[in-house]
């Protein structure tokens, strides 16, 4: 099958005569080649395909030609749709094929119709804006065909509307619900069941395969290739759902869905409602108990405070005794056992979380606004990622733009527990030499200096007058982001576009517009951003994006390979710092008639040995230290 994909993608072929604008490609025929062979061997590929590579297409064709079931995940829900409705129904008409498709995201994405009339019934709201909201959802319930919540844009994706109206894994009735029969999570399921190709995402991928119960678990066994798209954001992702974790949220919701079903059951609700409504401020209390400590550490940090300690006591009883109460009223309705289950499984998670004695996970909290969330995590991902493969007897194929270190793949496959996978490494085809340039200015201090950002702004300011704005300055943290802000503000005659200011799709769509703006972003404008043509021709870096280090699952990870004789910093930290480097760096040239400069502003690319590594697994852009370069590429460019 491999030399007839390589022909389709040809300059003879369906794709040149039949798509407007394709441009046959030998980087994207040598991947569909390699993602064929991988397919008909059932072996494990990984293949880095530079942006412009067209490697959807170069995925797409082999997998819709080879007669096999195949699951494609992709890094989020956008990219998903952009995929299921654009590339896919492009790629299957030029081929003309017969195979049927589906989309299929997580349960918290459907419509729940059995909770929307409960929450109709409920009639508490906080404001009006809900009960307006409200209105539309059901409204909309009677005219949509998937329950896709994303067809109702109008509606914000943060709207506390949502929780109520969806469902979990935990308050799934299943069968027994009232409304079944047109679930639109089940129809979504039954879809993918008898799909030749299905579209997942990796959230909802890794819930299924960690087997935390999504509710879709019949549609991986069968596939016989699993292809995942931005497959550098496996690692952590595998990380959060082969985790156990308990939430606040989690609780609180427990307690609601617990008061919710016992109304519906005569003589539940007088003896379920004291208990029940003991949770809310027990979790209020032990929030308030973790205030006194840093936002995310090590559970250790706070395991011996006295306080803690009474309060988390406080929410065991909380849950144990909600159980108890639970148990006796379990057998009077589907949705009271369901609640029971949950405050069972709670109880037990609750109590392996607080024993933080385990070598073979990290446990550890974070903090929010009004929240928390206790988390074990596995220090090792490679053996549970390697016995999910070797159980599918698949084909798997891994692909980004972002995966090798100086053209070696190591790092990546030992983080997923690969061993000598197939491997390709291809370079984008764009002409780096001539659309692109790499500035890292002189006489910068060193990233811990105090007066850093302040000297990072003075380097920019010149390439910002050079360019005319259309710039991301992206910063490795929000104080860094904050401050340069303040700096900005009111010393250059571009619109200024900071993340956090407004929601962070205005902010984009702001900035296209503009065609002059400033965007100063973090760690969320590092990748999953496309802004081709003339609104985006500079990208400012100010420091290499090591990870922070109170990152309690990072601190422990190093700990145990500095433990087996590994130096942590070399073999990981470095590692992971130019996967996120090249991510940045991506937002430059996306477009082969794209121009661009580059601003590196950390001085350790030319000062420290490791330099050379980030240097070296960057793009061919050709490399300058002279503000007069930069001045002279963007005049050439407005003269030509």
């Amino acid at each position: 099958m491999s030399d007839a994909v390589a022909d389709l993608l040809g300059g003879e072929g369906p794709f040149a005569r039949e798509v407007p604008g394709f441009v046959p490609r030998e980087v994207q025929q040598v991947m569909a080649e390699a993602v064929a062979e991988a397919i008909d061997q059932r072996h494990a590929l990984i293949a880095e395909a530079g942006t412009g590579t067209g490697k959807t297409f170069a995925y797409l064709v082999p997998a819709l030609l080879s007669g096999k079931r195949v699951i494609i995940s992709t890094g989020t829900k956008a990219l998903q749709d952009q995929l299921f409705h654009r590339d896919l129904p492009r790629v299957r008409s030029v081929l003309g094929a017969r195979l049927s498709s589906a989309l299929l995201k997580g349960r918290a994405n459907y419509l729940c119709l059995h909770r929307l009339e409960q929450a109709r019934s409920d009639g508490r709201f906080a404001t009006r804006e809900q009960v307006a909201q409200l209105q539309t959802i059901h409204a909309w319930s009677s005219t949509t065909q998937s329950g896709d919540r994303g067809e109702l844009a109008e509606l914000p994706e943060d709207s506390p509307l949502w929780p109520r109206v969806t469902s979990t894994t935990e308050n799934c009735l299943g069968s027994e619900c009232p409304m079944f029969s047109d679930c639109f999570v089940v129809k979504a399921r039954r879809a993918a069941q008898e799909a030749d190709l299905v579209v997942v995402n990796h959230h909802l991928l890794f819930a299924d395969l960690a087997i935390k119960q999504e509710g879709f678990g019949e549609i991986l066994p069968g596939a016989q290739a699993f292809i995942l798209d931005e497959a550098h954001q496996i690692p952590e992702l595998a990380g959060q759902f082969f985790s156990i974790t308990l939430t606040a949220r989690q609780l609180t919701e427990l307690a609601t869905d617990t008061l919710a079903e016992a109304a519906a059951v005569t003589g539940a609700l007088g003896t379920l409602q004291p208990v029940a409504e003991a949770m809310t401020p027990a979790v209020r209390r032990l929030r308030l108990a973790l205030d006194r400590f840093p936002a995310k550490a090590a559970f250790v940090a706070i395991e011996r405070d006295a306080e803690v300690e009474r309060e988390l006591d406080g929410v065991r009883v909380a849950l144990e005794e909600l159980a108890a109460a639970l148990a006796a009223h379990a057998e009077r309705s589907r949705g009271l056992d369901a609640v029971h289950e949950r405050a069972v499984q709670m109880s037990a998670r609750l109590l392996h979380l607080c024993d933080s004695q385990s070598r073979e996970s990290v446990h550890w909290y974070e903090l929010s606004a009004h929240g928390f969330a206790l988390h074990a995590t596995p220090l090792d991902l490679s053996q549970p990622l390697r016995e999910l493969r070797e159980q599918s007897h698949a084909a798997w194929i891994f692909t980004s733009a972002t995966l090798s270190i100086a053209g070696r793949f190591d790092h990546f496959a030992r983080q997923l527990g690969l061993e000598d996978p197939h491997s390709l490494c291809l370079d984008s085809p764009f002409d780096y030499a001539n659309q692109a340039l790499a500035y890292l200015p002189k006489n910068l201090p060193e990233p811990a200096a105090p007066d850093f950002t302040e000297r990072v702004v003075e380097a920019v300011i010149p390439v910002l007058q050079a360019s005319g704005g259309r710039a991301f300055l992206l910063f490795t943290s929000h104080r860094a982001l904050r401050r340069a802000a303040e700096l900005l503000e009111g010393r250059v005659p571009w619109p200024l576009f900071v993340q956090g200011s407004v929601p962070r799709h205005q902010l984009l769509s702001g900035f296209r517009e503009s065609g002059n703006g400033v965007l100063l972003g973090a760690a969320s404008f590092w990748e999953g951003v496309d802004v081709a043509g003339e609104a985006l021709s500079v990208v400012v870096i100010d420091k290499l994006p090591f990870a922070a280090p109170d990152d309690p699952v990072l601190v422990a990870r190093l700990e145990v390979l500095r433990e087996s004789g590994i130096n942590p910093f070399v073999e990981w930290q470095i590692p992971n710092a130019v996967i996120a480097l090249k991510q940045g760096v991506g937002r430059l040239i996306r477009d082969i008639n794209d121009r661009g400069v580059l601003v590196l502003c950390d001085p350790r690319l030319t000062t420290k040995g490791y330099g050379k590594t980030f240097l070296a697994s960057l793009p061919g852009f050709p490399r300058t230290r002279e503000l007069a370069d930069i001045e002279e590429f963007f005049s050439d460019a407005e003269s030509s």
